[in-house]
């Protein structure tokens, strides 16, 4: 049994939260600044993000750690703060859930890539097993490993996270310039599913880098690699920048609009990225709720893997 089964229904389309990068920038976030350290010296603003997400209808809350790692801290001098950093934000994620009224919001520990290129394999390994071990401790429900574009390193991250507990989702960055997505690494879609899942990952899926469209045919490939359930957060499309701040072209209602062709793609966790506010989350909900019981069953958790015939 595939572990989230245990978090949702089975015939139900779960709608998870949107980018939190946006959100922390319009609230005085400045550039290159650490948006994780502001679980210590902001947690009123971050916990106001939170609690948007959750107010706007999220079943997943991500928190706000992705870059909470010891090389990424190190570089500010907060190295020795990781255990503390992460745990405030489950701990901030958590409140926020805990305020919906009408559901249960599961909280899920956002991690992101280290940098395998760039550092000791070893001191990657440990990054990504201390920030995983620090949000099991605070009592995440899963972890969600996003926006990676080295297979090796998704490889590695789930051989170090998976010996601590929580189910594990890989998501994955694919860029389509060359006229097929393929990670920064060059792994195709296929490639990336099959190889997190022999790894021992509970869910699969690509965020960031696009806006809704390319997603579908991303996530039809992803699901035919493996039988696992499929994570899909596009961004609100490709930004420009306008005053030294990114500008999102889609709009919710063009972004929620993509929805039931990502449930029949075989979707089963669906949020946003760059961005995706409050309101794009808003508009997931409604249109997920508009779909007939048939296609949300079909593309429920957990999925059975589709033939190649489907």
């Amino acid at each position: 049994m595939n572990p989230l089964q245990r978090l949702f229904p089975v015939d139900h389309i779960v709608v998870a939260d949107g980018g939190w990068g946006a959100e922390l920038l319009a609230r005085g976030l400045a550039l290159g600044e650490s948006a994780d350290l502001w679980n210590l010296s902001r947690p009123d603003v971050v916990e106001a993000v939170a609690r948007s997400f959750v107010e706007a209808g999220a079943e997943v809350l991500l928190t706000n750690t992705f870059q909470a790692n010891a090389i990424a801290l190190g570089r500010v001098g907060m190295a020795d703060e990781v255990v503390a950093v992460n745990r405030r934000g489950v701990e901030i994620s958590r409140s926020a859930a805990a305020t919906a009224v009408d559901r249960t919001v599961h909280v899920f520990g956002s991690i992101g890539p280290v940098g395998l290129g760039r550092n000791d394999k070893v001191d990657v390994a440990e990054a990504f097993a201390a920030q995983a071990r620090a949000h099991a401790d605070a009592g995440v429900e899963a972890l969600v490993f996003e926006t990676f574009g080295d297979l090796d390193e998704a490889v590695l991250a789930v051989a170090a996270a998976r010996p601590i507990g929580p189910p594990i989702v890989v998501s994955f960055h694919f860029d389509d310039r060359t006229g097929s997505p393929l990670t920064l690494s060059g792994a195709t879609p296929e490639q990336a599913a099959r190889a997190v899942q022999k790894a021992g990952a509970d869910a699969v899926g690509a965020n960031c880098g696009a806006g809704p469209g390319p997603f579908p045919e991303l996530c039809r490939r992803l699901r035919t690699a493996s039988d696992l359930p499929v994570w899909i957060k596009p961004n609100a499309g490709v930004p420009t920048i306008e005053n030294g701040r990114a500008s999102y072209p889609t709009g919710p209602e063009a972004f929620a609009a993509i929805l039931p062709v990502l449930t029949v793609a075989g979707a089963s966790l669906v949020g946003g990225c760059c961005g995706a506010g409050p309101e794009y989350v808003r508009a997931l909900v409604t249109a997920r709720d508009r779909i007939p019981g048939p296609a949300v069953h079909d593309a429920g958790i957990p999925i059975r893997a589709r033939s190649a015939s489907e």
